[in-house]
């Protein structure tokens, strides 16, 4: 599973940039999308935006965080079961079948954001994070 955070806004972006944000449903600063079986199309558009946002590969824990604390009901009159979304999730069933939106609204994070990436030397978040997406989530939730 693939979590992706967009990290940079919306000033001055080329038209193709902004449409691909759009199709992940990345429409707003710090939201949040968690891809569970990313297709080679789905990457690729990751790839392109490497420079916009944040990737990584996301923990079950982490998941069931993220759902507990943002995830948004699409009928506000069911409940949701955190563990069993974040379960149903991974094994790839659709969120509107889970009643939950396919994204989350995140805070900035906790102690801020580290230095850009320059050149592909540096401590930035942007681009792939492996598994230290895990961190930076917990820091906006």
């Amino acid at each position: 599973m693939i979590a992706v955070i967009r990290i940079r806004g919306r000033v001055g972006l080329k038209r193709e940039i902004a449409e691909t944000l759009d199709r992940l449903r990345l429409r707003k600063k710090y939201s949040c999308v968690v891809l569970p079986n990313p297709s080679k199309e789905k990457i690729g558009m990751i790839r392109k935006l490497r420079d916009f946002v944040a990737f990584g590969n996301i923990s079950k824990e982490t998941l069931q965080k993220l759902i507990e604390a943002r995830g948004q009901p699409v009928e506000k009159s069911k409940k949701i079961d955190a563990k069993k979304a974040a379960e149903e999730i991974e094994k790839g069933k659709s969120y509107e079948e889970l009643n939950l939106k396919p994204f989350f609204r995140l805070h900035p994070p906790r102690k801020g954001i580290e230095s850009k990436k320059h050149f592909g030397v540096g401590k930035g978040v942007l681009g792939d994070n492996k598994e230290k997406i895990n961190e930076l989530i917990e820091r906006m939730l």
